[in-house]
């Protein structure tokens, strides 16, 4: 009997749905929100509406491509949070009506729990190589950071996270500052390619055991530029890419450096990256240079599936639906967690 998982991700302002089937991929559909780039930022009201616009057709267009009727449904999976209130109550309750309707099971996901399970993501046929358990994961997003030992699909334990701003915001805010479109990670990343990451340095917090801290960076790049402005008002414009590179050599020296800590710490040498900012190139060469250096194996998921998207739910769902992890329908949606 097969078991297939619709997977439904509406925590921000992408809507997605996937479908996978005993464990591989069948589809992974987005519908992206483009509106939000006029305010700098993620509107929640909007993204709520989007959402409710987006739903239907995104499910439709994701069981069409895995070539699957709503009848095969075997369970829904959709995230509960972290996320927008109104942009996850929308998910919610469209999963509810769904798995009423079709008298199937529903299950619950938490949006960084299916990040990090994003690195089991496969079609039929790939030739994939999977983490062994134990494995330790940097989780690095918009919101969070956070350094996570797998002890199986569900067991984890978290044993180092920020203490104030997470690595992805950094980037954003930093971004911001010297006035990239929105998002500003991706803007960074592309522009740090083409400068010198060693043009300037700015400060890097000193925090104990394996825990971050990105606000005291943010201060520094922030003051520097105040000062720099000040003789030269043309030097953002000017030294745009330098500043780029600078300021992710920054950011990615910092998650290295307790990643390093991490693992020898625990002695464990099967590490993952995911979250959004697992697709920034930069870590990624970071990342499998010191694989090489330390003799890691090292994963990564594939840049389709490191930001936002409903395969990463859907995989979730289907190791949830194999221990019986289901969801009941008086469960609510958690704009914030305080553990995976």
């Amino acid at each position: 009997m097969n078991i297939t998982i619709l997977g439904i991700e509406s925590s921000c302002d992408d809507t997605s749905a996937a479908v996978i089937e005993n464990g591989y991929l069948l589809s992974n559909k987005i519908a992206n929100q483009h509106v939000h780039k006029a305010y700098g930022g993620v509107v929640p009201e909007l993204a709520s509406r989007a959402h409710l616009q987006n739903i239907v057709p995104v499910v439709e267009a994701a069981l069409k491509e895995a070539g699957r009727l709503k009848s095969d449904i075997s369970a829904i999976a959709y995230t509960r949070g972290p996320g927008l209130m109104g942009a996850l109550l929308v998910g919610a309750s469209f999963a509810k009506g769904l798995s009423i309707a079709l008298k199937v099971p529903l299950i619950d996901v938490n949006h960084l729990h299916a990040h990090i399970l994003s690195v089991f993501i496969s079609r039929m046929g790939d030739k994939n190589q999977y983490p062994q358990f134990p494995f330790l994961c940097l989780l690095v997003s918009g919101g969070h950071t956070q350094l996570i030992i797998m002890k199986s699909q569900l067991d984890f334990e978290i044993i180092g996270q920020t203490i104030d701003d997470a690595a992805g915001e950094a980037f954003d805010k930093c971004a911001k500052i010297i006035g990239l479109p929105y998002p500003g990670g991706p803007w960074i990343d592309k522009l740090a390619q083409k400068g010198n990451s060693k043009a300037f340095s700015f400060a890097r917090a000193v925090v104990q055991g394996l825990d971050f801290s990105f606000s005291g960076l943010k201060t520094s790049f922030l003051y520097f530029l105040r000062d720099q402005v000040k003789d030269n008002k043309s030097f953002i414009t000017d030294h745009q890419n330098d500043l780029c590179a600078s300021l992710q050599e920054a950011i990615i020296g910092s998650l290295m450096q307790k990643l390093v800590r991490a693992a020898k710490e625990t002695g464990i040498r099967d590490i993952a990256v995911a979250g959004g900012v697992s697709a920034n190139s930069g870590l990624r060469k970071s990342l499998y240079q010191l694989g090489v250096n330390k003799n890691w194996r090292v994963f990564v998921p594939s840049v389709q599936y490191a930001t936002d998207n409903a395969a990463m739910i859907a995989i979730t769902g289907y190791y949830k639906y194999l221990s019986g992890q289901f969801s009941s329908q008086q469960v609510t949606p958690a704009a914030r967690f305080d553990h995976l």
